[in-house]
């Protein structure tokens, strides 16, 4: 039996960036999602492009689910007009709950705490912890730095070429919706200890 994405985890930054193509392209990430009836599962944050993928969901009719720590909530960096809010007491549970209610992870431009969420998912794929996919959306070549620096690292040794290959890379969402589709089910753990 075939799997398919019924909610997508959406990583991104609190910040809008310096491009107005990475609010755009969030927007209609989050557009794009609800009108092919996938739910979107992101941060609850209400700034940046964070808020920004919510708004393209929420305005196409989607269900937005947030997950979003209570210190954060409390400093008023969240949104209370989504389909469901969790609020959680700590990072690591805003992280676990995300990944138990995604079933594949994109990750569009942020900062630190964006490149963290979506190398730690990635991370327990490769080591078998879920088979949930990974990609990029490589708005305006953002990744492109990021993706020659982990190809240094497979020269290196330190990465397997089909962890690096397994990772959906795209400049659109229709793209990184097949690719990540290709790849559900798919236990890369597994492939990587044979």
């Amino acid at each position: 039996m075939s799997r398919s994405i019924h909610r997508m985890a959406v990583f991104c930054g609190s910040s809008p960036g310096t491009d107005p193509a990475y609010g755009e392209a969030a927007y209609a990430v989050g557009r794009g999602l609800a009108e092919r009836g996938i739910g979107l599962v992101y941060g609850g944050g209400g700034f940046g492009l964070m808020h920004d993928v919510a708004q393209g969901a929420l305005d196409a009719g989607g269900e937005v689910v947030g997950v979003i720590p209570r210190s954060m909530m409390e400093r008023e960096w969240g949104r209370n007009d989504l389909t469901r809010l969790h609020i959680v007491d700590t990072m690591h549970e805003r992280k676990a709950l995300m990944a138990a209610l995604a079933d594949a992870f994109l990750c569009l431009p942020g900062g630190l705490g964006t490149l963290e969420e979506i190398i730690e998912v990635w991370s327990w794929r490769q080591l078998g912890f879920n088979d949930d996919p990974v990609g990029f959306l490589n708005i305006s070549g953002i990744w492109t730095p990021l993706l020659a620096a982990l190809e240094n690292l497979v020269t290196a040794g330190f990465i397997r070429r089909e962890l690096l290959d397994d990772v959906v890379v795209a400049d659109d969402l229709e793209s990184a919706l097949t690719g990540l589709t290709s790849r559900l089910g798919v236990v890369l753990g597994d492939k990587l200890r044979g």
